[in-house]
């Protein structure tokens, strides 16, 4: 069993097929697949699936950082009063605060309003001890540089989509209880990562993800993604590491217990 750490079921690639990509991702090993909310919209389809595939699908919310508007404030409100009522359930659903974070790859137009958004949900990461799925792309220093501020309060969580150098992750994994998602990435011919990785990451600080319907893997790329294909980044990860691909899927499942394991049942 392998666990896909971030997946957009939600979105409108899989409205015509979503059982079998859950049936496809099962019959490929995959034991659970957890679900980012980006956006307010997001959040009730993202829900349905989960509550459809109890104990399979779960879900996390939060104001992805391209997301994040003039109206931040407002959307983090609902979202988290949506959180409060999740927790105070007898059976409380959220297992992270995600996908939040930093992005300024395409523009800074609302640079301030990402470092105030993403400072409230890590903020709220620390009130509920709920885990941060983060997203980081040309705002690594500012990113790390509001986390430092809670370093000693924060549960962890992880660097989703990780795609730096050695100098980046050694940067990020700094911080405790944190780990990087690696994903379909890993598999292209230009990548550095496996080189990088296990240079630099040891097996305990990596999860692994899908970011589907983005970013397929090696032999899929230029297809839509799906869990199913994190088959081929636990493949690339063995070779690289020098492990067997068993090794990767205990490693990394037991690192998903350790972000994740207070929030979910069974492993």
């Amino acid at each position: 069993m392998v666990i896909d750490t971030h997946s957009h079921l939600d979105v409108e690639e899989f409205h015509n097929d979503l059982p079998d990509v859950i049936a496809r991702a099962k019959a490929a090993g995959v034991g659970k697949i957890f679900i980012p909310a980006v956006d307010l919209p997001s959040i009730e389809p993202m829900m349905a699936i989960c509550q459809n595939y109890p104990g399979y699908a779960f879900p996390m919310i939060g104001l992805q950082p391209e997301e994040v508007k003039a109206d931040w404030q407002e959307v983090l409100n609902h979202m988290w009063t949506f959180i409060e009522t999740d927790r105070s359930s007898a059976h409380p659903q959220v297992i992270a605060i995600g996908e939040c974070g930093l992005d300024f790859y395409w523009s800074r137009e609302f640079e301030q309003e990402q470092l105030a958004a993403f400072e409230q949900q890590v903020q709220w990461s620390v009130s509920t001890r709920l885990p941060l799925m983060i997203h980081c792309r040309k705002a690594q220093n500012e990113l790390l540089a509001i986390l430092r501020k809670y370093e000693a309060d924060l549960p962890g969580g992880v660097f989703h989509c990780f795609t730096g150098n050695q100098q980046e992750a050694h940067e990020f994994l700094r911080m405790p209880r944190f780990m990087l998602g690696i994903g379909g990435v890993s598999t292209f011919k230009s990548s550095h990562l496996r080189e990088d990785l296990p240079a630099a990451v040891p097996l305990d600080r990596i999860v692994l993800e899908t970011d589907s319907p983005y970013m397929a893997p090696v032999p899929h790329r230029g297809q839509r993604n799906e869990s199913s294909f994190i088959i081929e980044v636990q493949k690339t990860l063995a070779a690289a590491y020098g492990v067997s691909e068993e090794e990767i899927a205990q490693a990394t499942n037991e690192n998903v217990k350790c972000v994740f394991g207070s929030f979910i049942k069974e492993f």
